[in-house]
Order: C-alpha cells, then structure tokens, then sequence
C-alpha cells in the first residue's frame, strides 16, 4: 500500500479517534467530577459525612474500574443499543468509553480533592461560607492543578481504550490497524498507526503538563 492510499484512510480514522476521545472526555468529566466530589464530601470528616452513601458511591467506583475495557465493551452492548441505537461505529463507541474512564476519573478527583489543605476549608467555615462555596471556591480552584493532571491521565487512557474500541467496529485508528494492519497484513500502515496514536498521546501529555504546571504557579 502507498502512501497515496493510507493518507485518506489514516486522516479519517484520526478524526474518528479525536472525535471519540473528545465527546467522552466531555461525559466523562461531567460524570467523573460529581462523583468524585462525593466521595469526599461524604467522607467521614466531609462537608456532607454520609458514610452508607459513601460506601455506596466507592462500590460503583471500584467495580468500574476493575472491569477490563474490551469485557466493559461487550457487556454494555445493550445499554449502547439503547442509548445510541447501535453498536457499531465512532458514536456507539463514546459510551462504553465514558463508563470505562469515569469511575477512573472519580477516583483521581478524589486525590487531588483530599491534597487540598483543611486549614483552607476551615477558615472558608469559620467566615460562614456554605458547603457548596466551599466546593466551588475553595475545594476545586485549589485542586485545579491536580485535576487538570488528573484529566490528562484520563485523556491519554481513553485513546488507548478508543483503540480497543476498533476491535468491535468502533472506528478509529484501532479499527484501521486491526482491520488494514492485522487482517491483510498491511505491515506499514500498523506501524504508522502506532507512530500516530505515539505522537497523539505525547502532544496530549505535554499540553496536560504545561497546563498543570501554569495553574500551579499561580
């Protein structure tokens, strides 16, 4: 194959994979920071302490993430059918994406959350500011580098899951290798693959640092 005829295929499949990785990023931010919230303001010592819902809340996070994806993949099939209406192609893709790294997200909420210091939580108490200024003034803007960090890591696991993805018709650049590199022994194009997601990851993380790093001196 030539590179006349890999350009169009890996300029699409790079597309597909930005676009996943992009709207499950969204989804998984907007589940993943809640729920990481909670699990550490319902935490014993918490703005909120509930510890039968906290022990809930850590259940649903760590059976999440003790799911490999490609087994996650297959058993949401349904609620993807449901959701999407089908399970096959780049859309079908975002929700196991989404179910796969936001109890991984949660959990890296709630690390940044507990290296804020409690001597900025009590004193935002002590002038009588509520739990929910506290979260939204003190808690997060102080943890900002952390979760930025956080996201990043997030970031960089999704386009790893979204090239799994490829082996059930997600699309994407997973798809491309298996279906151009692995069934028709298209040598060049797997490694080409692999140097684009390589260089995807890496601008990913660079930027996620560089970020991390100005909010940090702030």
């Amino acid at each position: 194959m030539t590179w006349d005829e890999m350009a169009p295929l890996l300029w699409e499949a790079t597309g597909q994979t930005a676009e996943m990785v992009a709207w499950s990023t969204l989804f998984t931010v907007l589940i993943g920071l809640p729920l990481g919230v909670a699990l550490v303001v319902t935490d014993r010592g918490g703005l909120l302490p509930s510890t039968p819902l906290n022990r809930v809340l850590g259940l649903v996070v760590n059976i999440g993430r003790s799911l490999p994806f490609i087994i996650l993949m297959i058993a949401v099939i349904p609620l993807t059918r449901m959701i999407v209406g089908t399970t096959i192609g780049t859309t079908a893709s975002v929700v196991p994406l989404t179910l796969g790294a936001a109890p991984f997200f949660a959990r890296l909420v709630e690390t940044a959350l507990r290296e804020v210091g409690d001597d900025k939580v009590q004193a935002a108490q002590a002038m009588g500011a509520s739990r929910t200024t506290i979260v939204g003034k003190v808690l997060l803007p102080e943890a900002m580098p952390g979760l930025v960090a956080g996201l990043t890591v997030t970031v960089v696991a999704l386009i790893s899951y979204s090239a799994m993805a490829g082996a059930i018709g997600g699309g994407g650049l997973g798809d491309l290798a298996i279906r151009y590199g692995y069934q028709r022994f298209e040598t060049p194009l797997m490694i080409v693959t692999v140097v684009v997601l390589i260089v995807i990851v890496q601008l990913g993380q660079m930027l996620g640092d560089f970020v991390a790093r100005r909010l940090a001196r702030r």
